[in-house]
């Protein structure tokens, strides 16, 4: 993109445009954004466990048909994989959208205003601690090869290239429940009937404990913390599961 109010580029011997490719951090930023796609994945496995270990624990409690215990389970995982599903695609949408209406206004400032952007790329040159004159520059180097990617990173943080993509997130929280769930689903199934409730209950408590360190290992977080609230939250899930179940089957 050539224009009339960009200056002309400074002496060879200078490479500005390497700067804003640091400052910037494109590919750090990339990188976050898969760490959270992955997160969200070990989050959604998370819920499959504590969900469906909850529903077939409670069945279980108040009957020892294992074909009843196994639908129930096969319905909750099912419906949960649907419901989280369902819920991520709306909400990636969302995000798509207004991410796409971001770089849409943004092209359409650079069409209307090109000088008055490139000042602004300049000053946020300038707030993140660059000299005027390098400032200017950077941000010249920058229009010069592609004024749209430079905007969308030093203002946005997007990248024009890697919108959230719904259906992606969709079918990646379906199948990261549908993992998490199998587990209850199987240990409840599998054992004999007088082992099937406290060998889930042990099987899904070391489940959490190991989703819980990846989980805060992915936010760079303490594990411990993250381990102990991850287990309780789901044993007590399971108790209270459990006591409604022989609450409900001894009526």
């Amino acid at each position: 993109m050539t224009d009339p109010t960009v200056p002309d580029a400074t002496t060879p011997d200078t490479v500005p445009a390497e700067e804003p490719n640091h400052h910037g951090e494109p590919h750090g930023a990339g990188l976050q954004q898969k760490l959270n796609w992955l997160r969200a994945g070990v989050l959604g496995a998370n819920d499959g466990i504590v969900s469906t270990a909850g529903i077939v624990i409670g069945v279980a409690a108040a009957t020892t048909d294992r074909g009843a215990i196994g639908i129930a389970g096969l319905a909750g995982l099912v419906a949960g994989a649907l419901s989280m599903a369902a819920g991520e695609y709306v909400s990636v949408s969302t995000q798509r959208d207004t991410e796409q209406a971001l770089i849409a206004k943004e092209r359409e400032e650079l069409r209307t205003m090109p000088a008055q952007e490139l000042e602004e790329l300049t000053q946020l040159y300038r707030d993140k601690g660059l000299s005027d004159e390098l400032a200017r520059e950077v941000a010249t180097e920058l229009t010069r090869k592609d004024a749209l990617a430079a905007h969308l990173d030093a203002e946005l943080n997007l990248d024009a290239d890697d919108v959230a993509n719904p259906w992606t997130a969709a079918i990646a929280s379906a199948a990261s429940f549908s993992v998490g769930a199998l587990l209850p689903l199987l240990a409840i199934l599998l054992p004999p009937s007088e082992l099937r409730i406290p060998l889930t209950f042990v099987a899904v408590v070391l489940a959490l404990a190991l989703t819980g360190v990846v989980s805060s290992r992915l936010g760079s977080a303490p594990s411990g913390r993250a381990v102990v609230r991850n287990v309780i939250g789901g044993a007590v899930a399971m108790i209270i599961t459990y006591g409604v179940g022989r609450l409900v089957g001894g009526l």
